[in-house]
């Protein structure tokens, strides 16, 4: 007698998924992705809002309990009369952060450029005692540097600029550090083919540093110039620690608007507003090679 058996396939294939029912989950999945980006964006959004408003209340309609409601009337009273406060800061510290940025971008380039293409002795040792200038917080280095800076004449009344000179040293030498290691990482991942070309026509360093080296760094000199024109332009410790009245940066003349005992809120929110303006124009400027600045020594080729 024969008994029939069942076959049991080894490999059960499930019925694939239908691809508009696919398509419909992928659809809902990005909906609920991006509703949850719009309002985590709209969240931290919120502060910017407020200033925008405020700045251009009348200075009668501006209160805490109205400081979600729009303006009833665009009023340009708050930065009329917050301007000769902060115009004095304004160029003290354009005067400061313009020079301030190049130059420690320029000096920046350099270190990169010799780091990254060029061996000497100890050049495994020198990058990293460079890179661990960015580990040293400015608190742990204010005093030596005061003290340093009165030593030579370049804090507060002693120097000719107000302390401008030295406060402007100070940034060039501490944004020396991350300088370094952006035009670093960007020269390690160009190619050493159009160097290698120069030197057959007869270029020594400095022109294939001149040459090819600096034309070709554009990204990294606008992340270099972004970050170091943003660090010195909101420098406040530094600012009130070497400089005296009359070179106070912007930061400090805003501090003393929103730092009193009676708080002018629409002013300050308008002193605000107006001295987030540079960086932001600058980013706008400089914002279409900011990634690809970032990107640099990512990918190597």
């Amino acid at each position: 007698m024969v008994r029939a058996t069942a076959t049991v396939p080894r490999h059960v294939v499930s019925d694939p998924i239908p691809p508009a029912a696919s398509k419909a989950a992928g659809g809902a999945r990005s909906v609920v992705r991006y509703v949850v980006l719009w309002a985590l964006a709209c969240f931290f959004l919120l502060p910017v809002y407020v200033l925008v408003v405020t700045s251009f209340k009348d200075p009668v309609d501006v209160s805490v309990t109205r400081i979600w409601e729009l303006p009833t009337s665009f009023s340009l009273d708050n930065f009329g009369l917050v301007w000769p406060k902060l115009s004095s800061g304004f160029r003290n510290s354009l005067s400061l952060a313009i020079p301030a940025s190049f130059l420690s971008a320029l000096l920046g380039c350099a270190n990169g450029f010799v780091l990254s293409k060029i061996r000497f002795p100890f050049s495994n040792v020198v990058f990293p005692l460079i890179l661990f200038g960015i580990f040293v917080p400015y608190q742990a280095v204010i005093i030596p540097v005061s003290q340093t800076m009165t030593a030579v004449g370049l804090r507060g009344g002693a120097d000719p600029t107000g302390g401008l000179a030295g406060l402007m040293l100070i940034h060039i030498i501490y944004g020396l550090p991350i300088t370094t290691l952006i035009f670093r990482n960007h020269f390690v991942a160009m190619s050493n083919t159009l160097l290698e070309s120069a030197r057959l026509d007869g270029a020594g360093i400095l022109r294939s540093f001149v040459d090819i080296a600096v034309p070709l760094a554009k990204p990294a000199f606008a992340v270099a110039i972004i970050w170091q024109f943003t660090s010195s332009w909101n420098d406040f410790m530094f600012g009130a620690m070497m400089t005296s009245r009359d070179s106070w940066p912007v930061t400090i003349a805003l501090n003393n608007i929103a730092g009193g005992q009676s708080v002018p809120f629409g002013q300050a929110m308008a002193g605000a507003l107006l001295v987030s303006l540079p960086t932001l124009a600058l980013y706008i400027m400089l914002g279409r090679f900011f990634m690809r600045g970032l990107l640099a020594g990512t990918l190597q080729d």
